[in-house]
């Protein structure tokens, strides 16, 4: 068996910041393990190539959710990355860290060290902003955030407008003082090239000695002795290896894969482990239980002035955009769709935002329908058009990811439960309002001719909810199935992230958010990183 101090299992947003900083003394040998292969790919490193990187398996788990009743009874499609950097190449690159009152949330749920002012540290620490340093922002660290203000679409100022007139402050730095308003998004790219985790942090961790990457590695178990892990068992070029870990097993495969990979190992409800043939190890009920996922849907419409789907939609736009990047790493390809935003209160008595609002120049209503089992984002509407969605920042219905079969390689059975309470029903209500007030306030009402979806005649609240469980779809933020909590019967990990009643096992990835964040999860994701890297090297010392 080959020997390592750690072992990592994914090379996703949290793996790869975890590689780099436990090789940093080049004193102990870390293994990172990952189920996908390289991110060379040309579609993963020019930001707008997401739209093709989101259907295909080489790079993508491809996963979907279960029938929900909520959803008029679909199947959704869940894209993970399965590849170098996981869904931080995949993703749309949009930089948020979240509300403040997110993380005292996540202490006040029985998580010392987890609030607002302990982690706005480890924010700053891996960040190189492009503003440089300040009370808000960190500048020297692997990850580049940009401004776009002087390269998004002219339509993005309506939107800015709009939300002016309809009395909404408006903020430059959503990841600064001001969290709450209308602004432009902030993004992971550098240069016109997408700042991945394994670009950012794992390339330059692998020219050191002391850390062995190994991808196309499906890890089928965590091998547990005497309540402690002490290695794992994977699949590698169709070969069953194993390898020891001295010290610790770091499980950082996110979401979906994380829960299946404990419960596989035999940590998890020991009632439901049995029912699947899984020899139980360790009884840890919520393993898999508490998903939480922001849950969106967007209202199109034609636009009387042209939108980029005039730029993108012609064979001759997309040969402008392509000539435009080649030349100076500008233009459409260059950056997300994702220009513009805003969280918002929908109602005054509201002690912060819950609803968060994304503005897109661009309409692919055509083009996101599913294609057998294939889903593609290629296409804009051939007509001019944009899009305003909305998600509601902090939902409270729960779903689950459990297991099938004792086979790590069979698909786990991912449940949404969406709209299970009051609470999401009611931000649905206020959300398709807020979008309508957008669109019918000047100047952004003065370039539309129609809304095209879902349509005027849609008014009525049983008609807004029948158009929401039809066209409504995660917008991948998928956390919360191994959550940190001090109970071993309400959580998976501790506040430093151990499993409960297992030595030598973490878990260190989005699955231990105690509840999803107000916005993206890929900037908290790093954050829990940097955070469980210190704390894995504090207890090791």
């Amino acid at each position: 068996m080959n020997r390592f101090d750690y072992i990592i299992i994914g090379a996703g947003s949290a793996g790869c910041v975890l590689a780099k900083r436990l090789t940093e003394s080049g004193k102990d040998r870390v293994l990172l393990l990952e189920a996908g292969g390289s991110d060379r790919s040309p579609l993963i490193q020019v930001p707008l190539g997401y739209g093709l990187t989101y259907a295909d398996p080489k790079y993508n788990w491809m996963y979907m959710a279960e029938p929900d009743p909520a959803m008029n009874h679909r199947a959704l499609y869940w894209p993970r990355g399965k590849v170098l950097g996981g869904s931080s190449s995949l993703n749309a690159m949009v930089y948020m860290r979240g509300q403040e009152g997110d993380f005292d949330d996540w202490r006040d749920a029985g998580n010392p060290g987890w609030a607002w002012d302990d982690v706005l540290p480890y924010f700053k620490k891996s960040e190189d902003h492009c503003w440089g340093a300040s009370e808000h922002h960190g500048a020297g660290g692997e990850l580049h955030v940009s401004d776009f203000a002087d390269q998004v679409h002219p339509l993005c100022e309506r939107f800015l407008k709009a939300g002016d007139a309809l009395g909404f402050q408006r903020t430059a730095d959503f990841n600064g003082p001001t969290k709450e308003g209308f602004g432009l998004w902030q993004m992971t790219i550098r240069k016109g090239l997408r700042e991945s985790t394994a670009k950012t942090f794992l390339r330059s961790a692998m020219k050191r000695a002391n850390l062995t990457v190994i991808t196309h590695a499906m890890v089928r178990r965590v091998v547990i002795e005497g309540h402690r892990a002490t290695g794992v068992e994977c699949l590698i070029d169709g070969v069953l290896q194993s390898f020891g870990a001295a010290k610790e097993v770091i499980v950082s495969a996110g979401a979906v894969n994380s829960p299946q990979l404990l419960q596989v190992s035999g940590i998890g409800d020991a009632a439901h482990l049995r029912q699947h043939g899984v020899p139980v190890l360790h009884h840890l009920p919520r393993v898999g239980q508490g998903l939480q996922d922001h849950l969106a849907v967007s209202y199109f419409f034609k636009s009387k002035v042209p939108t980029l789907n005039n730029t993108l939609g012609p064979w001759y736009g997309k040969l402008w955009a392509g000539l435009r990047y080649a030349w100076d790493r500008k233009g459409p390809l260059g950056m997300s769709v994702n220009q513009a935003g805003a969280f918002v209160r929908s109602r005054p008595e509201l002690a912060r935002p819950n609803l968060h609002l994304y503005f897109n120049p661009i309409s692919y209503t055509a083009g996101s329908a599913p294609i057998g089992k294939r889903f593609q984002l290629q296409n804009p509407d051939p007509f001019a058009a944009f899009l305003i969605s909305f998600n509601t920042c902090r939902p409270t219905s729960r779903g689950s990811v459990l297991i099938q079969s004792p086979d790590p390689l069979a698909k786990p059975r991912i449940q949404t439960n969406f709209l299970t309470t009051e609470h999401d029903r009611q931000d649905i209500m206020d959300g398709s309002r807020m979008l309508r007030r957008i669109a019918a306030t000047a100047p952004l009402a003065e370039v539309i001719s129609e809304e095209h979806l879902p349509g005027a005649q849609v008014q009525s609240e049983e008609a807004i909810f029948a158009d929401f469980g039809q066209r409504a779809g995660s917008v991948y933020h998928a956390s919360c199935t191994c959550a940190m909590g001090p109970d071993p019967m309400g959580s998976v990990v501790d506040a430093r992230l151990r499993v409960h009643g297992i030595a030598g096992l973490r878990v260190i990835d989005a699955s231990v958010f105690p509840a999803v964040t107000s916005g993206n999860t890929n900037a908290p994701t790093i954050m829990v990183a940097e955070k469980g890297a210190d704390m894995v090297l504090q207890d090791n010392r």
